[in-house]
């Protein structure tokens, strides 16, 4: 989202810049991975180290976007770069809404 800057306040836009939304898209998938692993869904010792590894680049994800035409797609194989094969339980389950909607949720609280 593009804010006019002469109108808006610094707290303000800090909440709606691209890195901070693709840091709550992050935290969300991590969450998720946590609670699925919780019901038994995906290994405990997969999302520990899904945590330590997940990492994204506004840049690289932007970049990827020009190719995939899908920005979650571009998101997830950005951080699935950094997090190798555990990759696979990334966003397992989930749709783009569910990232999209609760990311939209979050900032907006």
């Amino acid at each position: 989202m593009r804010m006019i800057s002469r109108y808006t306040r610094p707290e303000m836009g800090k909440i709606w810049t691209e890195q901070r939304k693709l840091e709550t898209w992050l935290e969300i998938e991590l969450l998720a991975c946590e609670a699925m692993a919780e019901k038994g869904d995906i290994p405990s010792e997969a999302v520990k180290e899904i945590r330590q590894k997940a990492t994204f680049n506004a840049q690289r994800v932007a970049e990827i976007e020009k190719v995939t035409k899908h920005d979650v797609i571009a998101f997830l194989t950005n951080v699935g770069e950094s997090v190798g094969p555990l990759s696979k339980y990334l966003h397992y389950g989930l749709t783009s809404s569910d990232i999209l909607y609760t990311s939209l949720a979050v900032l907006l609280r």
